[in-house]
């Protein structure tokens, strides 16, 4: 249940600071989160990972939707992906879910040092 819930709030917070703040506000809201919320390791890893993965995969399917493929299109040339607005979307939605997920990470070790 904590995990789907850490999904949510992850999610939510990075929402709001894509709004008001810099891209990096994925990692600020995963970190808090994660300390928290207080997961182990793993479970931290990936609930920073998905929560962000589905939100990035969205908003640039979205994106590409509102200019009609225009953008990822030329994104893509300069990739060297080609016109694959999928591949791209996919792509942004890894890195940041890496960014992210790294981030959940550090906090859920920031957690189990302090128990030491």
């Amino acid at each position: 249940m904590k995990f789907f819930v850490s999904i949510v709030a992850i999610g939510v917070l990075s929402y709001i600071s894509g709004m008001y703040f810099p891209w990096w506000g994925i990692a600020v809201a995963g970190f808090v989160v994660a300390v928290l919320l207080r997961q182990k390791p793993a479970p931290s890893f990936w609930s920073g990972f998905i929560a962000v993965f589905l939100l990035w995969l969205f908003l640039a399917w979205r994106i590409n939707a509102a200019n009609d493929g225009i953008l990822a299109g030329r994104i893509g040339l300069l990739l060297g992906i080609g016109k694959k607005p999928m591949l791209l979307a996919v792509i942004t939605g890894i890195i940041g879910g890496l960014v992210t997920g790294l981030a959940s990470l550090s906090g859920s070790y920031l957690h189990a040092r302090s128990k030491q």
